[in-house]
């Protein structure tokens, strides 16, 4: 005799249902009344790219939602949304279409970030979505009405279609800003964008002042100072500039190519390619061409190494660097600090022994110096020996140079280099004798 099933209860009809609805809503597209928690991602229609929350190196307390390469061994993430307020694991985390039309990541029911959609009554629509391209933008649409995109707010990756510029409507610059370090994706001390003050060129930039490289003007075909550019069969830039906005965005010949620009964390703005068949991404173009051309690439008292077959940065002698785990992670940006502090009170220390300097061979000069009007070795020494914050001095044909607090943008050059200087830096009495 054959048992009777017992029907199933509402509510888990119910879920499967909603499940069903989900997976069969199309995996590139999130609708109104859905969410992406973690372990779900979005894919593009073509399967090129891939959106969810990741969590980047060995981290496991910090999760971002980002847009990465789909099918690649290691992860190459392209756009990061909450990159400067991870999210903890502590809580139950999700992305969604709020009520008021943003598109928001909740995290313990509260909003970790959102797209910051002005108020309006329209974008409350239940046929709201947001769809991840086969370009690489994620795009928060009603119909065909494109309300937001994330091709307006890069973070260190420029994708082909997407522009960098100037929305004057927003008031808003789109320019790369680098990530913090290989494991952390927070806004780096290193940007890229068109000048502010409207020329039309790109300007790298560090701490968002000082400039260490510029692209020269666009001529309508290539950059002035970009050469390389008349070599280029892969991709075709343009420049657009109207009531609204002032931007450059480029294309490429073939579409079966990839192709990105990145500002990386040396400070460096790449372009790279692939091609199927290739081994690895293609490295078409580096500015600048030299590391050490980066403005303080190795932070107060670190220095770069023309050398490329010596590590990147190194500290100065008598100083070690302010965070180990950073440097490890290629962020040298905190710099170095002293292994012994300055004795400079009375310039005696408790034994009666002077703070000293020792003489800095290869190296170029420290940025921003004061020139005195001494006229011998001896006085230049005594006139920083005598001043508490100055932290080298230099004394050659063209007279006394001094440098208080942070010394930056040090290179140390190779024996018999024409760039090389010397300059003399100030450490403890302690650490000179144990030279």
């Amino acid at each position: 005799m054959g048992t009777r099933s017992k029907p199933l209860p509402w509510w888990l009809f119910l879920s499967a249902m909603l499940l069903f609805s989900y997976k069969t809503q199309g995996a590139d597209t999130l609708s109104a009344g859905q969410s992406l928690s973690r372990g779900q991602t979005l894919l593009s229609q073509g399967g090129i790219f891939e959106l969810g929350f990741f969590s980047p190196g060995k981290s496991d307390n910090r999760f971002y939602i980002g847009i990465w390469y789909k099918n690649f061994v290691s992860r190459i993430t392209v756009w990061v949304a909450n990159r400067n307020i991870p999210i903890s694991n502590r809580y139950p985390w999700e992305l969604k279409i709020a009520k008021d039309g943003n598109l928001v990541i909740l995290s313990d029911s509260k909003i970790i970030w959102s797209t910051d959609l002005p108020s309006n009554s329209s974008n409350t629509s239940s046929s709201l979505e947001a769809v991840l391209l086969d370009s690489g933008n994620f795009v928060l649409r009603d119909g065909a009405a494109v309300i937001w995109q994330s091709f307006d707010h890069p973070t260190d990756t420029w994708l082909p279609g997407a522009k960098l510029g100037l929305n004057k409507l927003a008031k808003q610059a789109q320019q790369l800003t680098s990530w913090r370090n290989s494991e952390n994706p927070s806004s780096g001390m290193f940007s890229v964008g068109t000048d502010p003050n409207g020329s039309t060129q790109f300007l790298i930039q560090w701490n968002g002042s000082k400039t260490y490289w510029s692209s020269g003007l666009w001529n309508g075909q290539i950059f002035g100072l970009v050469p390389e550019m008349r070599l280029n069969n892969i991709y075709n830039f343009s420049y657009v500039s109207n009531e609204n906005e002032n931007y450059f965005t480029y294309s490429v010949y073939n579409i079966s190519i990839l192709s990105r620009f990145i500002l990386d964390l040396s400070g460096q703005f790449m372009q790279l390619t692939w091609k199927d068949g290739e081994w690895g991404w293609i490295l078409f173009l580096v500015k600048p061409r030299q590391r050490c051309d980066v403005y303080a690439l190795c932070g107060a008292f670190g220095h770069c190494n023309i050398d490329q077959n010596l590590p990147m940065c190194e500290c100065l002698q008598g100083f070690e660097p302010r965070s180990l785990e950073e440097t490890s992670l290629s962020d040298w940006s905190g710099g170095c600090v002293r292994g012994t502090t300055l004795q400079c009170r009375n310039n005696t220390s408790d034994n009666g022994d002077q703070d000293g300097f020792i003489q800095m061979h290869s190296m170029s000069l420290p940025e921003n110096p004061q020139s005195l009007p001494i006229g011998s070795a001896k006085e230049c020494k005594l006139a920083c020996l005598n001043k508490c914050s100055c932290t080298a001095y230099a004394y050659n044909g063209s007279g006394c140079s001094i440098w208080d607090g942070d010394l930056l943008n040090l290179r140390k050059f190779s024996d018999g280099d024409s760039g090389e200087q010397n300059f003399y830096l100030r450490l403890a009495a302690s650490e000179i004798k144990g030279l």
